[in-house]
């Protein structure tokens, strides 16, 4: 599995954006994907999760009401593609977000992914 990760940018406290985590690879539909960050001199944190087919998610609390994940599982081969909505943006959701995929279930912690896109920057100004 191959992702990479868009979409970031530079954006003001309260505005949105759609991150998005396109994958490669035939059988994506088998893999969970989860949303990391990390800001500077901190660790990566886990920010959420889409299951498989996309029915069940989860999200810390810091992004919940805010943050929704989403899934389109391509079903001919093609890419397929995992997005972050991101509202009501707030100057600590300033990071490197990451996407990452893993087989089997629901995970939070970064070391059990062993697939990963690069990062792609959220800056958000107060």
């Amino acid at each position: 599995v191959q992702l990479q990760a868009s979409g970031g940018g530079s954006v003001q406290a309260g505005a949105s954006l759609r991150l998005s985590c396109a994958a490669s690879g035939r059988f994506f539909s088998s893999y969970v994907v989860a949303w990391f960050r990390q800001a500077p001199g901190k660790e990566r944190e886990f920010v959420g999760a889409i299951s498989r087919l996309g029915g069940g998610t989860g999200l810390v609390d810091s992004v919940k009401g805010r943050f929704t994940i989403s899934r389109d599982n391509s079903r001919d081969g093609a890419k397929s593609t995992v997005y972050l909505q991101m509202t009501s943006l707030k100057p600590e959701d300033t990071a490197n977000y990451y996407c990452a995929a893993r087989g089997g279930s629901y995970a939070i912690t970064a070391s059990e992914y062993p697939y990963w896109g690069q990062g792609t920057q959220v800056t958000v100004s107060s």
